[in-house]
């Protein structure tokens, strides 16, 4: 496995193997990669020749008070997981190498982004549009594996390869949860004992969901209420956003149809967690 530093070089490499015919993959991450990274990689692996792997906390989708600096880090660990997994180059630029000092142009999505994570969290999907549109010109891939976790980030970013004509096969991983429920994620690492057991409130709120569903309850504002009032028990659980959207348009909803998003956000202690689910009525 080959570690690739400069961007210039990772281009370059990219090209050659473009010129050789080799088919390029590619999953992007911002490592203390965990078992949903891997699965990505999984799904990846079979249709490509080469499987690239990036490692970059993007400072650019990051908030002035957020976590930026305080983002698990662990890049020797993350290279044997990356060696694994059959990874066959790692990309690893520093943020200074990513950005010019003087850098004037973006990539914004005026539509999909707005509510949801968007509404707050402002900026932060123009950094996260223009890193993979940075990402991909990079690597030259031929596909891209995201995760469903970070439902509306997916979306976003299908909506823009859509819109730019980019020539990337977006491939959708399912979300990777730990055996009693939580979805996998680089910051539960913040959560101590009694918060991780805590935050399962979020896919209980999910499941109770399913269950209402599966009753004949359809009305957006009552499944919203009694979400609410189950994470409302939870001590130290703050509600950031509850949402039932249209899974393709991410435009808000009355009753859940088909392929309604259900998406949350909530903090637990100073941790903001999110988790997600496609509902059927």
């Amino acid at each position: 496995m080959r570690i690739i530093k400069s961007p210039q070089e990772m281009q370059q490499t990219a090209l050659e193997l473009k010129r050789c015919g080799k088919t390029i993959g590619f999953v992007p991450t911002m490592g203390f990669l965990h078992e949903g990274h891997l699965s990505l990689m999984n799904i990846a692996r079979p249709d490509c020749d080469v499987l690239v792997v990036s490692i970059f906390v993007n400072p650019t989708q990051f908030g002035p008070n957020e976590d930026l600096d305080a983002y698990p880090r662990d890049f020797e660990r993350d290279e044997q997981l990356c060696e694994a997994a059959g990874a066959d180059i790692v990309f690893y630029p520093e943020p200074d190498t990513m950005y010019f000092e003087d850098a004037s142009v973006w990539v914004d999505e005026e539509k999909l982004s707005v509510g949801l994570c968007g509404g707050s969290r402002p900026g932060h999907f123009r950094g996260v549009c223009t890193v993979v549109a940075k990402l991909f010109n990079l690597v030259q891939t031929d596909l891209a594996v995201f995760g469903e976790k970070d439902a509306q980030q997916l979306r976003v970013i299908e909506r823009m390869v859509r819109d730019l004509n980019i020539p990337v096969n977006i491939i959708r991983g399912p979300i990777v949860r730990e055996p009693d429920g939580l979805a996998m994620s680089s910051r539960n690492k913040y959560l101590n004992t009694e918060q991780r057991q805590q935050a399962l409130c979020l896919k209980q709120s999910l499941d109770q969901v399913a269950s209402l569903l599966r009753q004949g309850e359809a009305i957006v504002a009552n499944l919203k209420q009694q979400m609410v009032v189950l994470i409302g028990t939870v001590p130290g659980a703050q509600i950031e956003y509850i949402e039932f959207v249209d899974d393709e348009t991410l435009a808000q909803v009355d009753r859940v149809e088909s392929r309604t998003l259900l998406a949350l956000a909530v903090r637990i202690g100073p941790t903001r967690l999110i988790d997600n689910a496609v509902l059927h009525p």
